[in-house]
């Protein structure tokens, strides 16, 4: 059962709203698209593998498919591309430009096709001489290569972090490029890695973060492994009271890719990863195949009522309530007053588990005075029914699984709280000045 006095403690930041949002326009909920690194990395051999290669191809079939197999209606809408396009030189005007026998169309033809399918093409650069893989970086040609991407048509911008320098050459470095993508009249989703870089060195100011970046990675980049998966959601709970308030329209705390429908996380864990990223409110870039994903993955990566809950109006990212008998219990506020909470199973031993659950017991409990309705999303969709304060959910959850449900007022007795507010409202119109 949850523990009352462990949720206080993080039950404050839940109340405060974001500030400072980025004046582009952009991500006004969580960002959904896929993106190549975990599943593809850096592999440049077409010779021998041309069909993972990064080249031109595997993001045209990436947004073909994006579009036959409802990838694009689900809401996934950006094809990025990550480290390795590019030719180890610029050109002659000192200009970026892509490996001419990968990319022999070049990036604009390339953005051409993609927009042609009614998506949005993203890229890579770093904040440093060299991106990760040691290829040019912006240092120094911020303006240029800002406008040369807009020149382009990209439509989202990941900048990395690698081989800055000095910390004044980083932190100035993602200002910079945040300036320069706004001057080029382009709008342009600016993803960014300046946290990341910094927590070795002193703990970042997320509010100046906020005021440059459409969403920021915290965390080291994420491996097709329940370990990595774990390290990130356990991560984000240690710091959600410092990093749970930024978060919001505008501007999100990213955890890094999805990578269901690969290799490493069991089918549990692949629920897991997609609850955790949709309490969150994570964007949710996948990293996978989609040419041979299996259906079951598919399924859970464009199930509608989680993606529902991620792109939620309200913005407000999740944060964890409590940790009792090795589950982990998770909130998140969502709009006209409901809520998503996820029960983690930790346990990796043994069978499923069941955890009681008295709906008193939650912080946000007054969404079940007197009656609310529950229904579960994970692990499969079932209609709870309507419950009340001293209703007690008995959740069966498999090891290294979740169980994710949303709490709803009773829409009946919503209607006459609703009615019974414009009554009071009418009664006082009299005595008001105007």
């Amino acid at each position: 059962m949850v523990k009352t006095g462990v949720s206080l403690v993080v039950t404050i930041c839940a109340l405060i709203y974001p500030v400072h949002l980025l004046d582009n326009g952009l991500a006004q909920t969580p960002t959904m698209g896929w993106l190549h690194w975990e599943r593809f990395m850096c592999n440049v051999d077409c010779v021998n593998d041309p069909h993972n290669c990064i080249s031109e191809q595997l993001y045209m079939q990436m947004a073909d498919i994006m579009v036959q197999e409802g990838w694009k209606e689900a809401g996934y809408e950006y094809v990025c591309i990550d480290d390795c396009w590019l030719a180890h030189e610029r050109d002659s005007q000192d200009r970026l430009q892509p490996d001419p026998t990968r990319f022999p169309s070049g990036i604009k033809k390339l953005a051409d096709y993609v927009h042609s399918k009614g998506l949005k093409l993203g890229i890579y650069q770093d904040v440093g001489n060299l991106t990760c893989a040691g290829y040019p970086g912006s240092h120094g040609y911020y303006d240029l290569d800002a406008e040369t991407f807009a020149d382009w048509g990209v439509d989202l911008l990941k900048f990395d972090g690698c081989n800055f320098g000095t910390l004044d050459i980083l932190v100035e470095g993602y200002k910079n490029m945040s300036r320069a993508l706004n001057a080029t009249g382009r709008n342009i989703l600016y993803s960014c890695e300046w946290p990341l870089y910094l927590w070795p060195f002193h703990q970042p100011n997320y509010t100046d973060i906020r005021q440059y970046c459409n969403h920021w990675r915290n965390y080291g980049d994420v491996y097709d492994s329940w370990q990595s998966v774990k390290n990130i959601i356990d991560w984000t709970a240690i710091h959600q009271n410092l990093i749970v308030p930024v978060a919001g329209p505008g501007g999100w705390n990213d955890p890094d890719m999805l990578v269901i429908g690969n290799f490493g996380l069991s089918w549990d864990q692949q629920v897991s990863q997609m609850a955790m990223w949709v309490i969150m409110a994570a964007p949710l870039l996948m990293s996978n195949d989609l040419r041979s994903i299996d259906p079951k993955s598919k399924m859970l990566l464009q199930n509608k009522h989680l993606i529902a809950i991620n792109q939620d109006p309200l913005g407000r990212q999740g944060y964890r309530i409590g940790r009792v008998n090795s589950f982990d219990v998770w909130e998140r506020p969502l709009s006209d007053g409901r809520y998503a909470f996820a029960v983690l199973n930790r346990q990796e031993i043994g069978g499923p588990r069941q955890f009681p659950l008295l709906l008193a017991t939650l912080p946000s409990w007054k969404t079940c005075h007197p009656e609310c309705r529950v229904t579960q999303i994970l692990p499969s969709y079932q209609d709870l029914g309507v419950q009340n304060l001293n209703s007690a959910l008995k959740l069966t959850i498999n090891p290294s699984g979740t169980v994710l449900f949303t709490v709803t007022l009773n829409k009946g007795l919503a209607a006459e709280q609703k009615w019974n507010w414009n009554m009071t409202k009418k009664r006082k119109t009299p005595n008001s000045v105007f």
